[in-house]
């Protein structure tokens, strides 16, 4: 492991209020927004649409890595020229989505933990090999039930073991030379209050940085990927804008330490205005006094426009 490569990875990747491309979703994920507006969902139609998306005129001045999915990560623009060659000729590091996904966690009803770790050290130096210079690992917590009852979760267990997950992943990255972005997320899905996601978004962060610490990870060589602490979707009683920043500031300031190289927040299913508008109140707001870069790396919440522009179709690319 080479720290000071690391750490100058992770601070070109915060730099310069840029913002990352997360274009990195499973070939089931992408077949099903395509399935909604008609593109046929195969190979081809992927690599056309991502095409579009890393061709985009002056990308490079807003973004500064590019999250890939391993299928993304082998194919080429239409004219032949490899995607990794053209992502880092616009001045764009290259990044890959290496977890396998979230599955059904064994004894624990209605939680995922995240699976990959099998073989991942193999995994990793090719896509090192390859170009990539940063990787990304999701795991993901669900809010449910009444937290003062037995049954309501996350467990307890849940979140130790998707910790210990993403702190094993983030070694096995820095041991390689890749700088591993770190994804707690905790789903915005159900009825609870923003005062229940801080709650849980506190416990899964706390956790998570005691992993890293145990797994001896270099702080100053990751970047954070966290969920804003938000409402539940259908939650009735909706946070503001400005308590959404100031709730999820809050519980970063009380647990993420000042070493990390910045905090990268997912957008989590939010559309791209009010993901864009909570971003907006955070810096402002807390810019001045954060220890850390506060930035994005958004997916849909960038793309999703494009996509409905770009309905498949040739003649769109441009204004896609």
């Amino acid at each position: 492991m080479n720290s000071q490569d690391l750490i100058e990875t992770a601070k070109f990747l915060m730099a310069d209020s840029k913002g990352l491309l997360a274009m990195d979703e499973s070939n089931p994920t992408c077949n099903k927004r395509f399935a909604k507006l008609g593109i046929p969902q195969t190979e081809e139609a992927r690599r056309a649409y991502r095409e579009l998306l890393i061709t985009t005129p002056n990308l490079g001045e807003y973004i500064s890595g590019a999250i890939l999915y391993d299928e993304t990560i082998h194919q080429q623009k239409q004219d032949g020229t490899p995607f990794v060659k053209a992502i880092t000729e616009a001045g764009i590091i290259l990044g890959i989505k290496v977890d396998t996904g979230a599955k059904e966690m064994a004894g624990h009803s209605g939680e995922k933990i995240t699976e990959g770790l099998d073989g991942l050290r193999d995994h990793l130096k090719e896509y090192a090999q390859m170009g990539a210079r940063f990787a990304k690992w999701r795991a993901v917590i669900t809010i449910g039930g009444d937290s003062q009852r037995e049954n309501s979760i996350p467990s307890r267990g849940c979140i130790e073991a998707n910790s210990q997950a993403l702190a094993r992943y983030a070694a096995l990255c820095q041991e390689i030379g890749l700088v591993p972005i770190v994804e707690p997320e905790v789903l915005m899905d159900g009825e609870h209050t923003i005062e229940r996601c801080y709650e849980v978004t506190e416990e899964f962060l706390h956790t998570v940085f005691n992993h890293l610490y145990t797994q001896k990870v270099l702080l100053e060589g990751i970047i954070l990927k966290p969920n804003m602490v938000l409402s539940g979707l259908t939650c009735s009683a909706q946070a503001s804008v400005d308590q959404v920043a100031n709730a999820t500031v809050n519980c970063l300031l009380r647990n993420v330490p000042a070493a990390v190289s910045g905090v990268a927040f997912l957008s989590g299913g939010q559309s791209g205005e009010l993901a864009s508008a909570h971003l907006n109140a955070i810096n402002l707001s807390f810019k001045s006094r954060s220890p850390w870069t506060l930035t994005f790396p958004f997916g849909r919440a960038l793309q999703q426009t494009a996509l409905d522009l770009w309905q498949g179709k040739e003649a769109n690319v441009s204004k896609a």
